[in-house]
């Protein structure tokens, strides 16, 4: 069943949005459902909206917050109504100073991400999972 052209718009404005804001937990956590996980590029899951915000602002007061990535999406579906799964390449720049402090050096420069957004009640898109899978090249 595929999106209609205006759900494809509001979906891929969610994932940039989630690239603009991933500094800004203020403005990051709304896009995300209130039981949303996420499997992060290190493989640490984290459950909720209330611990995603712990682990991002944790994050950003550490040298991981010199890691920022960068999405590209590759492809968007929609499987039923009110469902979209994005497939996208995250690119990732880590500028912490290595080895003092900046913990360990990330699995790779690059990830498979994939995206389950969900349209809830209000009519808005928000992320329900995101898992991003490294890779190496």
């Amino acid at each position: 069943m595929p999106g209609t052209p205006a759900q494809e718009a509001a979906v891929r404005e969610v994932v940039a949005d989630a690239g603009k804001y991933q500094s800004d937990p203020d403005r990051f956590l709304p896009l995300h459902t209130a039981d949303v996980e996420i499997v992060n590029f290190g493989g640490r899951r984290v459950a909720g909206r209330e611990a995603l915000g712990e682990a991002m602002r944790a994050a950003l007061a550490s040298p991981l917050a010199d890691v920022v990535t960068a999405v590209e999406i590759t492809g968007v579906r929609f499987p039923r109504e009110g469902v979209a799964v994005v497939a996208a390449v995250k690119r990732v720049h880590d500028a912490r100073e290595e080895p003092d402090g900046g913990g360990p050096a990330l699995p790779a420069a690059s990830g498979q991400l994939t995206y389950l957004l969900v349209e809830e009640g209000d009519g808005a898109w928000r992320i329900s999972l995101a898992q991003t899978t490294p890779t190496t090249s």
